[in-house]
C-alpha cells in the first residue's frame, strides 16, 4: 500500500508547465545487493525550490537513495533525472549542480573556516576572483563573518553545520542534499539553520532533507516515508493527516494531559475505547473510538488515580501519521 496525495490537472498546458519545474524525478527506482533489496520501485517528483524530506527509521533505503540521486550509485532498475539530467548517462554534469552536506562534521577540523572554505572552492574549480566573490556571498548568508579565522575544530555544532553548508554552497548548487542537517545541534542552532534553508528555497534553491525530527518534518513543503526499503506515502504534511487510515471512520485524536503522562498512558491503553496512545511531548495523543469523548475520557483516568487530567480533540501528529502506516505495512506483510 502507498499512500499518495498529490493534487492533479487533466490541464494539459499545466502538465506540461509543471514538467518544466520539475527539479528531481524518481521513477521505479529499485537498488539491490545480492539477496537485499535495498530500495524497491520508489518513485516521486520534486519541483524547484521545494523542501522535500525524506523520512523513514534507519536502514530504511534513505541513504541509498541518496546515493542513487546523486549518481554514486547506479539503480539495479528505475530511472531518476536531477534538473533534466539523467542520474546514470549524466553522472559528472550532475555533480556539478548539486550540493551534499552530511549529518558527520566532514571537513578539515585543523584548518580555518576561511581555509576550509578556500579548499573546497579550488575542488570546485573556482577561480581566484570567483572564489572571492562566492566566499563574502556564502559567509554573509550563513554568518560566518566573525568566525574566519578561527579553528573548524573548535566552532559549535551549529556553527559547524553552518561552515558544512557554506562549503557545499560555493559552487552555487541548483539541488541540495542535506542529510540529518540539525542532528545533534541545540535548538537555536536548528532553528538559525532551518531560517537559512527557508531562504535558499525561496531563492529557488531545491532541498532535499532527511530528518528524525517531526517538528522539522513538518515545515518540509513535501513529506515522503520509506519503510523497509518502498516508499509507504508521500504528500503534504497537512494532507497526510487527514488521510482516513490515520483517522478511521468513528474515530478521533485526542490530547491528554495529566500531573504524570508516563503513569497515564498504561491506563488509558486498557480502555476498551481507546485504540492507540502514545506520549507526545509531556501529553498524551490518543486515538479514540466515538462517542468516548473529553469528559468520559477525564472521568476513566481519574478513577484510576490520575491527577489534574485535561483532554482536547486535536488532529493527528506527523508522528500519528507515521507510526501508524508503519504498523499498518507490518501488519500487512504479517498478513494480519
Amino acid at each position: 500500500m502507498l499512500v499518495i496525495v498529490r493534487e492533479t490537472t487533466s490541464d494539459e498546458h499545466e502538465r506540461r508547465t509543471r514538467q518544466m519545474t520539475i527539479a528531481i524525478r524518481a521513477d521505479g527506482i529499485t537498488r539491490k545487493f545480492g539477496p537485499l533489496t535495498a530500495v524497491s520501485d520508489v518513485s516521486f517528483t520534486i519541483e524547484k525550490g521545494e523542501i522535500f524530506g525524506f523520512l523513514g527509521p534507519n536502514g530504511s533505503g534513505k541513504s541509498t537513495m541518496i546515493r542513487i540521486l546523486c549518481g554514486l550509485l547506479q539503480p539495479s532498475s528505475g530511472r531518476a533525472e536531477l534538473d533534466g539530467l539523467d542520474v546514470v548517462a549524466q553522472t559528472e554534469e550532475i555533480k556539478r549542480r548539486i550540493g551534499y552536506m552530511s549529518q558527520r562534521f566532514s571537513l578539515y577540523e585543523d584548518l580555518t573556516v576561511e581555509e576550509n572554505i578556500d579548499f573546497y572552492g579550488a575542488i570546485y574549480g573556482l577561480n581566484p576572483t570567483a572564489l572571492a566573490q562566492r566566499r563574502r556571498a556564502v559567509v554573509d548568508l550563513v554568518g560566518l563573518d566573525d568566525r574566519l579565522e578561527q579553528l573548524a575544530a573548535t566552532l559549535s555544532g551549529g556553527y559547524k553545520q553552518r561552515l558544512a553548508l557554506a562549503c557545499c554552497l560555493l559552487h552555487e548548487p541548483k539541488i541540495i542534499f542535506l542529510d540529518e542537517p540539525t542532528a545533534g545541534i541545540d535548538p537555536v542552532a536548528r532553528r538559525e539553520i532551518w531560517d537559512l534553508l527557508f531562504r535558499l528555497a525561496a531563492e529557488g534553491t531545491t532541498l532535499f532533507v532527511t530528518t528524525h525530527y517531526m517538528d522539522e518534518a513538518e515545515r518540509c513543503s513535501q513529506v515522503a516515508y520509506i519503510y523497509l526499503s518502498k516508499l509507504i506515502a508521500i504528500g503534504r504534511p497537512q494532507d497526510l493527516k487527514r488521510l482516513p487510515e490515520i483517522t478511521p471512520v468513528g474515530c478521533a485524536w485526542v490530547e491528554v494531559t495529566s500531573d504524570d503522562a508516563t503513569q497515564l498512558l498504561p491506563l488509558l491503553r486498557r480502555h476498551a475505547d481507546v485504540v492507540d496512545a502514545t506520549i507526545f511531548g509531556e501529553a498524551i495523543h490518543a486515538l479514540v473510538r466515538q462517542p468516548t469523548d473529553a469528559a468520559a475520557l477525564i472521568d476513566y483516568a481519574r478513577q484510576q488515580g490520575a491527577h489534574e487530567v485535561q483532554c482536547r480533540a486535536v488532529p493527528p501528529s506527523l508522528e500519528d501519521v507515521f507510526v501508524a502506516l508503519t504498523r499498518l505495512r507490518r501488519s500487512a506483510a504479517e498478513g494480519r
